[in-house]
């Protein structure tokens, strides 16, 4: 039986004559239902030349369909025990199967424009988007399945922005799209998800950009985000409160204004104003 089909209700499954079970460290949780695996790999808009990254395969059953579909698969996976099973079980010549940890893995081996295609842990959300985007060869689109919650964070905009909406909006345009449900995983999350897709912004958002001084500045802005702004960047920024509001009037913002209140726009104009 295909690894694509495997009828699974439990958290264990079989792959080659072997019993693998689901570990809960690892975030792992498989999406079984052949018409969603379909269609998150229609959502990707892939084609026949693309080379696609996909993060933590598991058992392949996402991966069977995209190997149809596309030039190479370079398939990522941190459990060493599914890492050596899967090229056994789905034998597909353009399949790459890497045993190794995403958050370090060299992306300048991968060639230009490749394509992220991935149903990836909450644990991992925040430090890979910000690897893949600020990366010097960032992927030219992202098709990712997280939790329902933390897709609508990624794709909020001002008032109710989030450092993590800062960091991806930053590089990608980005829209919600699938919604699965908890039920179609084995074993079932808690929570639903959806899938976020990001496509690479053509021209940079804001051209000779310090993104190291913008990001220090915006995490700083949002370090407490119940507080307001001149509060929270006073405590990021170790500065007093004067001195933050002196930098929010000259970036013509308001002190009373909260962090998520704030734009992209904004947040240049806060770190082009600012000094550090």
């Amino acid at each position: 039986m295909a690894v694509g089909l495997l009828p699974i209700t439990t958290g264990l499954a079989m792959v080659t004559g072997k019993n693998i079970s689901a570990k809960k460290s690892l975030g792992q949780h498989w999406l079984t239902d052949e018409t969603t695996l379909r269609a998150i790999r229609d959502s990707a808009d892939l084609n026949s030349e693309d080379i696609v990254l996909e993060i933590g395969p598991g058992l392949g059953n996402l991966t069977s369909h995209l190997v149809k579909r596309v030039k190479q698969v370079v398939a990522v996976e941190l459990d060493k025990s599914l890492a050596t099973e899967l090229p056994k079980s789905l034998k597909a010549p353009n399949l790459e199967v890497l045993q190794a940890d995403i958050l370090k893995f060299d992306l300048t081996k991968l060639p230009r424009d490749y394509k992220v295609v991935a149903n990836i842990p909450y644990y991992l959300t925040s430090n890979l988007l910000r690897n893949l985007s600020e990366s010097s060869n960032p992927p030219a689109a992202m098709t990712l399945l997280v939790q329902r919650e933390v897709a609508e964070r990624i794709c909020a905009k001002p008032g109710q922005m989030n450092i993590l909406a800062v960091s991806a909006q930053l590089f990608y345009e980005c829209r919600l799209g699938l919604k699965v449900l908890s039920h179609l995983f084995t074993p079932p999350p808690k929570v639903d998800s959806q899938l976020v897709l990001l496509k690479r912004r053509p021209t940079p958002l804001f051209p000779n950009l310090d993104t190291a001084k913008f990001f220090r500045i915006a995490r700083a802005g949002f370090s407490e985000k119940r507080k307001k702004l001149r509060s929270s960047l006073a405590g990021g920024l170790h500065i007093t409160k004067q001195e933050s509001d002196n930098l929010l009037k000259g970036a013509g913002l308001d002190g009373n204004r909260r962090a998520q209140e704030l734009s992209l726009e904004d947040w240049h104009k806060l770190s082009e104003t600012i000094k550090i």
